[in-house]
C-alpha cells in the first residue's frame, strides 16, 4: 500500500481513529493516500482539510467535474497513476457522460487536451499544464489569458489551487509509494455545504 508503515482502522486509537471516521467511506474504507500520513495524523488533518475547501466547497464557481478534470490532467503529467484512476473516477461520475469523459481520458493519455476541450475549458487545461510542468515558467500573460477567455479573478484563483493542490497531493502519493489496493476509486467527500463533512461517498 506505501513504502512506509501505516495504521490500519480496526488498529487506530485516539486522535487518528477520530479522522479515520471523518475520512472513512464504505465498509470503513479509508483511501490509501489518507492512510499514508497515520504515522503523523496532524498532517492528515491539514491534507484532508486543503482538499475539502479547494475542491469540494460549495464556495466555488467552476463546476466541480472541471475541478476534477484538471486533476485528473495534472496527476496524468505527473505520472501518478493513484490519483489519475482516482479522479477520473470521480470526475466521470460527476460530468454524468460516459462518451464524453472516455474522450477526455484519451485527451490527456495524449498530451493533447484539444481533442476534448474548447474555448475557456481549453485555456485552463494549458494553465495547468504549465503551471504542473514548468511553474518557474508562469507570467502574468498565463493569466490575463484565462480572464480574456471569460474567467474572473474568482475562478482563476480556484484553477490555480485545484492545479497547485494535486501537484502537493501527486508528490505524497509518488514519494511514498501510495498504490490503489484496497480503495474504492472514485469517492469524494460530496457534502459541499458543510466544510466539516469529510466523509467519502
Amino acid at each position: 500500500m506505501t513504502w512506509i508503515n501505516t495504521v490500519a482502522y480496526e488498529d487506530a486509537t485516539g486522535r487518528l481513529k477520530t479522522l479515520y471516521d471523518r475520512v472513512k467511506g464504505p465498509d470503513n474504507n479509508v483511501d490509501n493516500i489518507m492512510m499514508a500520513h497515520s504515522l503523523r495524523p496532524h498532517s492528515m488533518e491539514g491534507h484532508m482539510t486543503i482538499y475539502k475547501y479547494v475542491l469540494h466547497h460549495s464556495g466555488n464557481k467552476v463546476p466541480k467535474w472541471l475541478l476534477e478534470a484538471c486533476g485528473v490532467y495534472t496527476s496524468h503529467l505527473n505520472g501518478c497513476d493513484y490519483c489519475f484512476e482516482h479522479h477520473f473516477s470521480g470526475m466521470k461520475r460527476l460530468l454524468g457522460d460516459d462518451d464524453r469523459s472516455a474522450k477526455i481520458r484519451a485527451a490527456f493519455l495524449r498530451d493533447d487536451p484539444a481533442q476534448a476541450f474548447v474555448g475557456d475549458e481549453l485555456q485552463i487545461m494549458h494553465y495547468t499544464r504549465k503551471l504542473t510542468l514548468t511553474p518557474a515558467k508562469m507570467v502574468e500573460a498565463d493569466v490575463a489569458i484565462l480572464r480574456e477567455s471569460g474567467l474572473d479573478d474568482g475562478k482563476i484563483l480556484e484553477i490555480n489551487q485545484v492545479v497547485s493542490y494535486f501537484n502537493y497531493a501527486n508528490r505524497t502519493v509518488l514519494g511514498l509509494g501510495v498504490n490503489t489496493s484496497g480503495d474504492i476509486l472514485g469517492l469524494s467527500p460530496n457534502q459541499s455545504d458543510d466544510p466539516d463533512n469529510w466523509n467519502h461517498s
